[in-house]
């Protein structure tokens, strides 16, 4: 970036401080959507990313549902895998090794019970590459007649006040988009002491074949992502981000830098790379580089600067 005089202006800082987890840039890829990081090795430099959310992780490995389990929708995907994992032990002794140091892993945690939640969080404490932990509160609650914890504010609060005693490290809590108001559940959660809030998971979805008659997956409904979903995202992040004072991970059909400036506009400190991931495994990358472009071209210093700067005029 040449200055007025001539001489050439330094490069425009992407570094993001994102639930005091320093990232090198506010691009991360999201959870389900990118393995363990190890499989995108040959496509993908990890060091060219923020840092990563690794797929889910329960205490026992979990097989999923059976196929067909996606289903392509237009301008996005239905899927209802299940979350399959190996679980944490071994994500632990054979995965996370394979992480080239220096990139931020943020570790999803999953469960059908609290206990469950929590006692992955403490596994995961002090576990080396591991900088903090995402709680994927989007699943259903066994004790409680199968209700999302993400979808009542009294689990959400039981939850997240859980795995706050379990672990020290960042708590970032992943919210369900099917509920009245996210604004509310992530007040909810910043009371219990996380520390940041991931929005938005999937939105429930059904997707029918006309032909059998039949729904098009094994499990009925699934979730719904890609660029159909983001516009919803955008708002539910925008209003996230005035209802709170800790930091919102924006995510939802971004495929491009300037769907990344749109949520950081809209007030997300960092963003995640979904469902492009499976169209181009080089996304991510290509949105840091767009993202340092965009803020050469626009005068932009700091990209944490446009953080919540949607002019509203």
């Amino acid at each position: 970036m040449s200055a007025q005089d001539g001489t050439t202006a330094p490069a425009p800082d992407l570094s993001v401080d994102f639930a005091g987890i320093a990232l090198r840039n506010p691009v991360l890829t999201a959870s389900g959507t990118f393995g363990y990081g190890v499989e995108f090795g040959p496509f993908l430099d990890l060091t060219r990313l923020g840092g990563f959310v690794a797929k889910s992780l329960t205490v026992d490995p979990r097989h999923g549902n059976p196929p067909p389990r996606i289903v392509e929708t237009p301008a996005g995907m239905l899927n209802a895998i299940s979350l399959e994992n190996v679980g944490v032990d071994d994500f632990v002794a054979t995965k996370l090794p394979a992480i080239p140091d220096g990139v931020p892993v943020i570790a999803s945690v999953f469960g059908t019970e609290i206990d469950r939640y929590a006692e992955v969080c403490k596994r995961l404490t002090g576990v080396p590459k591991v900088a903090g932990l995402e709680v994927n509160a989007s699943c259903p609650h066994v004790k409680a007649g199968g209700i999302e914890f993400g979808q009542d504010p009294q689990a959400l609060a039981t939850l997240v006040a859980a795995c706050r005693s379990a672990t020290d490290l960042p708590l970032v809590i992943k919210l369900s988009p099917n509920v009245t108001s996210p604004a509310e559940m992530a007040r909810v959660c910043e009371g219990e002491g996380a520390d940041g809030i991931a929005a938005i998971n999937t939105l429930q979805a059904l997707e029918v074949d006309p032909e059998t008659r039949r729904p098009a997956l094994a499990n009925v409904l699934g979730g719904l992502s890609g660029p159909a979903i983001r516009p919803v995202a955008q708002r539910i992040v925008f209003q996230i981000a005035q209802a709170v004072s800790i930091p919102v991970c924006g995510m939802g059909g971004i495929t491009c830098a300037a769907d990344a400036v749109r949520f950081l506009l809209c007030g997300a400190t960092a963003i995640q790379v979904g469902t492009a991931n499976y169209l181009n495994p080089e996304v991510a990358g290509e949105i840091v580089e767009g993202l340092a472009a965009y803020c050469e071209r626009h005068g932009v210093a700091r990209v944490a600067d446009l953080v919540g700067a949607l002019d509203r005029s």
